[in-house]
């Protein structure tokens, strides 16, 4: 399968890599606003070929899948680029910045006969469905309330808190902590409270979320810009609890009984980066003709947005471009298209 990456930037760079680990797959292709820095990304990461422009990639015969990797605000626009062009694509996470967007695209891929989906890596992981394993056979007994937390000491400036490219902790690493609870605690949740502090942009650079369920399950989750964190998500029932370290790409599940002093450890598979199970989740879903994944469907996606929208909404954290939306009854792809 040929992967046409859209945008050159780190994370491109660690995608490419991955690619050119696996057998069956193969980065084809390359594609920035600058054709010298995509024929420089090319030969650093021995992708067979360069294009200067994004259309340009896009209307190459040969990519099958484009994984698009720019910044967040670019998601929606570049994402509409591909159904123009008839082209399956992966999304970097967020999928998209708020509901609205989520749903615009998803209805005009699925319209469109395209498939489409997110690149939260987490939810395609093996640990993701070990995790759901151990929980439906009762190891832990019912579940409770569950903790996460995900935090770096990261720099205050460039486009992690940037409005205009729709920074935040949130939409960057408290979007992690949210599908953590949403991979355990089904269904919508009735309350939320929460609190976050602000960069002098204006964006959140540390956030603190209380949920519970429609069954009366709760989550705590935190997020920081601010300072690093022990990364840990943990899942509490009534007859022990699980400890998943590092929740933005789980090393080992640990479960602990009540009363018992032995613990049992679950190693995770060994992995080239964690992303090749996103592309293996999408191969299968092209070749069953399918236009989503059923590792995360388009609704849970949706779902995980609804919430950080709400979440945004309560702290006063717009983008200007939603403003934009709003009073001048203009898209976000035409904004995001005049910041290409």
């Amino acid at each position: 399968m040929n992967i046409g990456i859209l945008g050159a930037g780190r994370i491109a760079a660690q995608m490419a890599d991955t690619i050119n680990c696996m057998e069956g797959m193969k980065a084809y292709a390359i594609a920035s606003r600058q054709l010298e820095k995509a024929v420089r990304f090319a030969k650093e990461n021995h992708v067979e070929k360069a294009y200067g422009t994004y259309e340009e990639m896009l209307k190459d015969k040969e990519v099958d899948l484009v994984y698009i990797a720019t910044p967040h605000a670019l998601h929606f626009a570049h994402g509409k680029l591909c159904v123009e062009q008839h082209k399956p694509f992966l999304c970097e996470k967020p999928f998209a910045v708020n509901v609205a967007q989520a749903e615009e695209l998803m209805n005009y891929a699925k319209k469109n006969g395209i498939f489409c989906t997110e690149a939260l890596w987490t939810r395609y992981m093996p640990s993701c469905k070990m995790l759901k394993e151990i929980i439906r056979s009762g190891e832990i007994g019912e579940v409770l309330y569950l903790t996460a937390n995900l935090g770096y000491a990261l720099p205050q400036k460039g486009r992690l808190v940037q409005p205009e490219l729709a920074g935040g902790a949130l939409l960057d690493m408290g979007v992690y902590t949210l599908h953590f609870a949403a991979s355990v605690l089904e269904g919508e949740w009735k309350e939320m409270t929460s609190v976050c502090k602000k960069s002098e942009t204006g964006v959140d650079i540390q956030d603190a979320i209380i949920t519970v369920s429609e069954d009366g399950k709760m989550a705590i989750l935190h997020t920081t810009m601010l300072g690093d964190t022990e990364q840990q998500g943990i899942i509490y029932g009534t007859k022990g609890y699980i400890i998943a370290h590092h929740i933005n790409n789980i090393q080992e599940l640990e479960i602990v009984y009540h009363g018992k002093k032995e613990r049992t450890k679950i190693p995770i598979p060994e992995q080239i980066s964690g992303y090749e199970y996103e592309l293996l989740a999408c191969k299968r879903a092209l070749e069953g003709k399918q236009i989503e994944c059923e590792e995360l469907p388009h609704q849970e996606t949706v779902r995980v947005i609804r919430w950080m929208d709400r979440l945004r909404e309560e702290w006063g954290v717009r983008y200007p471009f939603e403003k934009q939306e709003i009073n001048h009854n203009c898209s976000a792809y035409d904004h995001a298209v005049s910041m290409c």
